[in-house]
């Protein structure tokens, strides 16, 4: 749990980072070359993962329920990409609620698995056939603000001794 309150710090440094710098353009790419990528994905590209969502707290309940129902879906699941996808994939729920009052849930992904959309929304359309039919709408009513993606590369691991760097 320690590791997951020093990940969940970590992202919300990084979150007031991005939030304060403006966003570009590489250098060699006009903005009419930027391939669009869908908002809502959640691919990672890298090793490790993570989605922090804000959830409005008279929605909580709707939420839970989808992440419940989509966990017990993907344990009786029996592709080999959706078992592997879940094996690394953890829920944490915020004991705190964020400034505005929202609920927190951290997606922990680790491993990610690569080409993998973690949405739960499209895992719960392939999964559940008999989900109650305004559920998927009060869940996707739930979120307080678009879930925040990170992909994570693991910079170092404290309990053990560095690498010696070779400078040049």
């Amino acid at each position: 749990m320690t590791q997951i309150a020093a990940l969940a710090l970590c992202v919300v440094l990084v979150l007031a980072a991005q939030a304060a710098a403006p966003s570009q353009t590489p250098a060699n790419q006009s903005p009419a070359q930027v391939t669009p990528v869908d908002p809502a994905s959640s691919h990672f590209t890298t090793e490790a993962g993570l989605l922090l969502v804000t959830i409005k707290p008279a929605s909580v309940a709707d939420y839970e329920l989808v992440i419940r129902t989509l966990q017990e879906a993907l344990s009786k699941d029996t592709d080999p990409k959706r078992l592997q996808a879940a094996k690394g994939w953890r829920v944490f729920k915020a004991a705190e609620a964020d400034a505005k009052g929202n609920h927190v849930f951290i997606h922990v992904m680790m491993p990610a698995l690569a080409n993998f959309d973690y949405r739960p929304s499209l895992l719960i359309d392939e999964l559940v056939k008999e989900l109650a039919a305004d559920l998927l709408a009060r869940y996707q009513d739930a979120f307080a603000a678009p879930p925040t993606k990170l992909s994570l590369t693991e910079f170092a691991h404290m309990s053990v001794a560095p690498v010696e760097i070779k400078k040049p």
